[in-house]
């Protein structure tokens, strides 16, 4: 899951940011409403978590552009008010929820997962193909039965390949939907990391590289060879 964070407390938004990527999210940071707005148009987010009293463009502006703009992005709107009447003007302005400061850091991280869930065409809960299970809220990826010892990177590659039910995903999509912006986009990372996932994954294949394309899991295990990852020669 790929998430903005746009908060002009820094310490705060550094720590909200650390915590979501301890839950496997890739996260980006913007400490202004002038670098959070670009940042939003620029990155196709699932969630953007979005102080509302911002220096620069107001939060309240980002979320009326993201909800005119069509996204899918879904937007958590912050603030420091925990007024009623300030909930409802948040929501009235589009923001699919709202949260009051100070919060209970397990409470934002549920309800970013929630909104991440809603932020791509509906999927079920659990992800289910061939003998592998994928459950995104517990973090546990399963194959056969046997639960996988999976680092976030693998995790979050496997889950894009599951939520694809069986379409191509690019290196570049990848790159995208589970690193941040201070990924190198001519990196190698994506492939190394697909390559050890594949071995976690073991017995019979189950991704097939496209080349030239990207990657897809099929619907079962295929009996023929699958195109492997090259070895690096460094």
């Amino acid at each position: 899951m790929r998430v903005l964070v746009i908060e002009d407390e820094q310490h705060l938004a550094d720590a909200i940011a650390r915590g979501l990527r301890r839950h496997g999210m890739a996260v980006d940071v913007a400490y202004d409403g002038d670098a959070g707005h670009e940042a939003a148009f620029v990155t196709r987010y699932d969630v953007v978590v979005l102080d509302r009293d911002l220096p620069g463009v107001h939060g309240d502006q980002i979320c009326a552009d993201l909800v005119a703009s069509g996204t899918l992005t879904r937007v958590l709107m912050l603030t420091a008010s925990g007024a009623v009447a300030d909930r409802v003007e948040g929501l009235s302005l589009g923001a699919d929820d709202y949260l009051p400061k100070p919060f209970d850091f397990s409470e934002l991280v549920a309800r970013v997962q929630a909104l991440g869930r809603r932020a791509t065409p509906v999927t079920p809960p659990i992800l289910h193909v061939a003998d592998v299970t994928l459950d995104p809220a517990k973090r546990i990826a399963t194959r056969a039965g046997q639960q996988l010892d999976l680092t976030n990177k693998e995790f979050g590659l496997l889950e894009a390949l599951l939520r694809a039910d069986g379409a191509v995903v690019s290196t570049e999509e990848l790159l995208e939907r589970v690193w941040d912006a201070n990924a190198d986009p001519f990196t190698t990372i994506v492939r190394v990391t697909m390559r050890t996932l594949r071995r976690k994954l073991g017995d019979p294949p189950l991704i097939e590289t496209l080349v030239g394309a990207g990657y897809r899991i099929t619907a079962e295990p295929t009996d023929h060879p699958i195109a492997a990852e090259p070895t690096d020669q460094s």
